[in-house]
């Protein structure tokens, strides 16, 4: 490689590579024609907020709903507008309120550890593993106090989270989990899905998730009673406990967290194409993984023993001894590569941590939240100030780089472009 050929980009040089990475899309005809039967039908939402036959959704909700039972295994489905409609109706369904609890992770897209304030409860924040980037058993234990109420876990990045250790805390304690699966689907451990590892599991259907239908979320589990209350959660409840003859009124007040006709034909589409797309994930992370061997300054993820990764995202681990900065180097890759299509406004997939611990955001800082002063972060007994998550705040700062090149779009030729950009950079990791 000539000099000037080898001078990095961030300095002037001229990049590895200037064509933009090729789009992630996993919509195509079938869904069209999918979307084109639900606008034929002039029906593009049949719910009622009313005990009715058509509270629980029209034909594509219910054919949706039912596909997703089936694949995964569980006995119910339910969908909802976004995973975090589905996660603030999760909560609600376990009876969580004010002067509750709820156990979160500070390493997490913000609504896994805002969703209880939505009933007035308090999330308490516990650490993460620092290899598996989930909630920590151990951590989680020494938080839980007579008001905790429920443990809301992440499946981050794609890995499944340590549902022994957090399952035996739950039931010593008579505590229910919730299972954010956004991240995660088609991940398993010892053979159990992601989604029913704990009482209720929620996955997304946001644009860049593994499948989609622009905006949604499906719930899954196996209790019938939890099932029921979700479901009134999501279509008005207080409209309906009366006629349905409901005696548990307990947060039985009701939201329109409903998923259209439309969404509801484009989800069960693309669950159809799930499998396929995850093989393609796990070929682009085998495939960079090689081609990483021995690259001294990254741990490749670990996988949970008895587990298989849904790779959302690609977590490597920084190692510090090299002597060489982590957020140096991961800029000066940047610059060495394009955006996807589609996607140029994000920027370079490529991440110096994930997002910042979410006790650093302003709601928790001021202890501001639902209610303003007085609400339920204002009588929280933590300190939501710098070193509450020791190993999340390592993770974000100073070890964790997180990247998407291992998408299904992402060809053999477009990594090796990724790979010449790392090892340029580190061979002149003396000029950063």
């Amino acid at each position: 490689m000539s000099n000037a050929a080898s001078q990095l980009a961030i300095h002037g040089g001229p990049k590895v590579r200037e064509a933009l990475f090729p789009a992630h899309v996993t919509v195509g005809e079938e869904e069209k024609a999918a979307v084109c039967t639900v606008i034929d039908s002039g029906i593009l939402s049949n719910y009622l907020g009313a005990w009715h036959e058509n509270f629980m959704g029209g034909r594509e909700v219910r054919a949706c709903e039912a596909a997703w039972a089936a694949h995964f295994g569980a006995k119910h489905a339910l969908s909802v507008n976004s995973n975090t409609s589905g996660l603030i109706a999760a909560l609600g369904a376990v009876g969580v309120g004010p002067g509750d609890e709820v156990i979160v992770t500070a390493y997490s897209m913000s609504a896994s550890a805002t969703a209880p304030l939505v009933w007035g409860a308090t999330p308490i924040f516990a650490d993460v593993e620092p290899d598996m980037f989930c909630l920590s058993a151990a951590s989680v234990e020494k938080v839980i106090t007579p008001r905790t109420k429920a443990i809301l876990v992440v499946d981050l990045f794609g890995g499944v989270f340590d549902a022994p250790g957090l399952r035996a805390l739950a039931d010593k304690h008579g505590l229910k989990i919730i299972e954010d699966c956004a991240q995660a689907p088609g991940a398993s451990l010892n053979g159990v899905p992601a989604g029913l590892l704990g009482d209720v599991g929620v996955f997304s259907l946001n644009y860049h998730k593994h499948i989609h239908s622009g905006e949604g979320g499906i719930l899954l589990t196996n209790d019938d009673t939890l099932a029921e209350r979700i479901a009134l959660i999501r279509n008005h409840a207080e409209s309906v406990v009366g006629p349905k003859g409901v005696t548990d009124l307990t947060n039985m007040i009701g939201h329109n967290l409903r998923m259209t006709e439309i969404e509801a034909a484009i989800a069960r589409i693309q669950l159809s194409k799930l499998d396929g797309l995850l093989q393609q994930r796990w070929d682009r992370v085998a495939y960079l993984e090689s081609k990483l061997a021995g690259f001294e300054a990254l741990e490749m993820p670990k996988v949970r023993p008895g587990s298989v990764h849904a790779y959302y995202v690609h977590p490597c681990r920084w190692n510090h001894e090299t002597g060489v900065d982590r957020n140096a180097f991961v800029n000066a890759v940047k610059a060495e590569l394009p955006c996807f299509e589609l996607r140029e406004k994000e920027g370079i997939k490529l991440g110096a941590g994930y997002v910042r611990p979410i006790y650093m955001l302003p709601a928790f800082e001021h202890r501001v939240s639902i209610g303003g002063a007085e609400g339920a972060l204002a009588k929280s007994w933590q300190d939501y100030a710098p070193g509450l998550c020791p190993v999340v705040e390592d993770l974000h700062f100073k070890t964790l780089i997180s990247h998407e090149f291992i998408v299904p779009s992402m060809t053999h030729a477009d990594i090796d472009d990724v790979v010449r950009a790392f090892e340029k950079v580190w061979n002149a990791r003396d000029s950063l």
